[in-house]
């Protein structure tokens, strides 16, 4: 378990005081008045750990005030606070690979909304736990400062995925062999392929259906670098 902490500022007599107050998340539909049942790991990290009863609980695009209860077993939610959710709307499709914690992690804390895995030709990494994902994507967002975690979806195969208008990262720009377009201001999904790249036969569906390429420079990324680049390039 992992539970980020958020530093607070206090005014104590003439002087301003750094409190780091934990973060948690604990579910999707929070509201203040709420009373949680709180896991035995979150009761020990709050009262022999960081040995304080407060807390910032987060969920839905909301974040909230909270305490432990006196007797360790819930928390209580209390009031919003002012803290806006600084995640975006972008769906990011990928195709898993052998570093797929790494990219879930860096993609959550780049804001995106959801997680839409794409078995292409050339991926290898067909395996993967994905409620281990979930949970990265969770702790990734209690760092981040996020008011809400990314939704990851089942992995569909690339036949199933609509390509038409869809931005993806290309990485024939390296080579030379595309001329870059503009990426429109309304676009908010991007594709990102495998460790071997798209098949022949992919670029060429790609390209019939309009799919949108998106350069990430001259250079040859990792996929999980590459994922990050391209989310940013279509960030607003």
């Amino acid at each position: 378990m992992i539970i980020s902490e958020k530093t607070k500022f206090i005014k104590y007599g003439n002087k301003i005081l750094m409190k780091n107050i934990p973060r948690i998340f604990m579910g999707e539909n929070l509201a203040s008045g709420d009373i949680i049942t709180a896991s035995r790991d979150i009761a020990h990290y709050l009262s022999h750990v960081m040995r304080t009863n407060e807390c910032l609980v987060f969920g839905g695009g909301n974040e909230f005030s909270a305490v432990l209860s006196a007797d360790g077993k819930n928390i209580i939610v209390g009031n919003k606070t002012d803290h806006q959710d600084p995640s975006n709307n972008i769906i990011l499709y990928f195709a898993p690979i052998k570093r797929t914690d790494d990219l879930i992690n860096m993609a959550t804390q780049m804001g995106v909304a959801h997680l839409q895995p794409v078995i292409t030709e050339r991926t290898v990494n067909n395996h993967v736990n994905w409620d281990r994902m979930k949970k990265i994507a969770i702790e990734a967002s209690e760092q981040s400062n996020r008011n809400s975690v990314p939704e990851i979806s089942a992995p569909i195969t690339f036949a199933k995925l609509n390509l038409s208008g869809l931005c993806f990262a290309d990485e024939r720009f390296a080579y030379g062999d595309k001329n870059k377009i503009a990426i429109p201001d309304n676009a908010h999904g991007i594709l990102v392929g495998p460790e071997g790249g798209f098949s022949d036969k992919e670029f060429n569906a790609l390209d019939a259906a309009g799919a949108i390429p998106v350069s990430l420079g001259n250079t040859i990324l990792r996929a999980e670098v590459a994922a990050i680049i391209a989310i940013e390039k279509i960030k607003k």
